[in-house]
């Protein structure tokens, strides 16, 4: 289950409202399932969290791993090898094992020896704190489900005269946007 990208006094503030019980239920559940939609969507989890996944050695000596920004390396394992952590830089002086970036491990001394699934990696990544316009969007899309609850399936209503149309779309365009720049872009290697 997706952690919740935002509070219900976040959303209750946006929607300039006091809920009551049942709206209070109501509201959790929609914050629970728009955290879900946008992870699956974006392809990522937010919030940092530990994860030990096993990757397929390439040869090279940088991995890219799945979650970001990386926080933390615990282990690297080659083949059954642990590899150790990087001592300190020492000017002049070469040094070999693991260091990390943002996105990746990088080995110095080492590589990720080809094969599959023989490179396991335990980290922790994500954001201590949810970012603020990916908080916004998933608020925008509980208010939206929340107003939509009267017009569920309604694409245009006419009340005296006067006829209202509802766009009907997964995500208003603006969230969208938002969230793709976010969006988690898996590239696949071709095999040489």
């Amino acid at each position: 289950m997706a952690d919740q990208l935002t509070t219900l006094a976040d959303v209750t503030t946006w929607l300039r409202y006091t809920p009551d019980a049942n709206d209070t239920a109501l509201l959790t559940r929609l914050i629970s399932a728009a955290s879900a939609y946008v992870e699956t969507w974006c392809g990522r989890t937010f919030l940092s969290a530990s994860y030990d996944q096993f990757y397929d050695g390439t040869g090279k000596r940088l991995l890219v791993l799945n979650n970001s920004p990386v926080s933390a390396v615990a282990s690297v394992t080659v083949n059954g090898l642990a590899i150790p952590a990087e001592p300190a830089p020492v000017p002049g002086l070469p040094q070999s094992g693991f260091r990390f970036t943002d996105t990746a491990v990088i080995l110095d001394g080492y590589t990720f020896a080809r094969g599959l699934a023989n490179v396991e990696v335990v980290y922790t990544a994500g954001f201590a704190t949810v970012p603020a316009d990916v908080e916004q969007a998933v608020i925008d899309l509980v208010a939206l489900r929340y107003r939509e609850l009267d017009r569920i399936g309604m694409s245009s209503q006419a009340m005296g005269g006067e006829t209202t149309a509802f766009t009907i779309r997964d995500m208003p365009p603006q969230v969208t946007t938002i969230l793709s720049a976010w969006k988690r872009i898996v590239l696949m290697a071709l095999p040489k």
